[in-house]
């Protein structure tokens, strides 16, 4: 299988429609070929959902949403700080799944199958808490590695980094054993004693893609260090 609906219910995070679609692709030069997975509001379109604030079903709390107002001309939310272009990918997996184009991979079966043989993206769009732990841990089944990466503090460390906003969140979550993922203003701003830039990044002169370097898995990695990347 090459796609699929891998999560069709209510979100872990306030019960909302959601959908998760897994994707194989190969079109982002930063993270190379890798199984794609969207989590998306089921009922309404990514910008929209933005916009009214209705995108905390799949990303929870994180500010980086922006600000809701359902009354702005703009198309997004007041200063939304989110790399993701929802124009993009969630636009185009949106649309896809509403005219019948992923088949369904609701069972533990075809989800395995998903990420056989594959690097798996836990959350190219959308936070992976979102959606019951069983299913990455039927997709993941048969992976040859993943990245993960959540806001929700303290989910599955085992498998994800842990979305910090700054120095001090970053410094909680080692204190409690995990690894982080944190975005940075600058090169000064890392902490090299315990942070090493992202080696795919532009500043470390993108030696290698997620798909090869696979340091964004949790506490599975062997390396002890966790990862920064200078914002973009």
């Amino acid at each position: 299988m090459k796609s699929g609906v891998i999560y069709n219910g209510p979100s872990l995070l306030d019960g909302t429609a959601i959908i998760a679609i897994a994707t194989f692709s190969n079109r982002n030069s930063k993270t190379g070929t890798m199984l794609q997975t969207y989590i998306l509001c089921r009922d309404q379109h990514p910008v929209e959902a933005n916009k009214t604030g209705n995108d905390s079903a799949i990303c929870g709390a994180c500010n980086l949403r922006g600000i809701a107002n359902p009354l702005s001309p703009k198309k997004l939310a007041d200063d939304r700080e989110c790399y993701v272009n929802l124009a993009y990918g969630p636009s185009i997996v949106y649309k896809a799944f509403h005219n019948g184009v992923y088949p369904d991979a609701t069972n533990a079966e075809a989800r395995s199958l998903l990420g056989e043989n594959r690097i798996v993206r836990i959350g190219t769009y959308g936070d992976g808490a979102a959606i019951p732990s069983h299913i990455w841990d039927e997709v993941l089944l048969l992976s040859n590695g993943w990245t993960a990466y959540s806001h929700q503090k303290q989910w599955r460390p085992d498998i994800a980094m842990q979305s910090t906003d700054n120095i001090t969140e970053a410094r909680w979550h080692w204190s409690r054993g995990s690894r982080t993922f944190r975005v940075i203003a600058d090169l000064g701003d890392l902490d090299p004693h315990r942070e090493v830039l992202c080696p795919a990044s532009k500043e470390a002169g993108r030696r290698t893609t997620c798909n090869d370097c696979k340091l964004c898995n949790g506490n599975a990695s062997k390396s002890p260090k966790s990862i920064a990347i200078v914002k973009h």
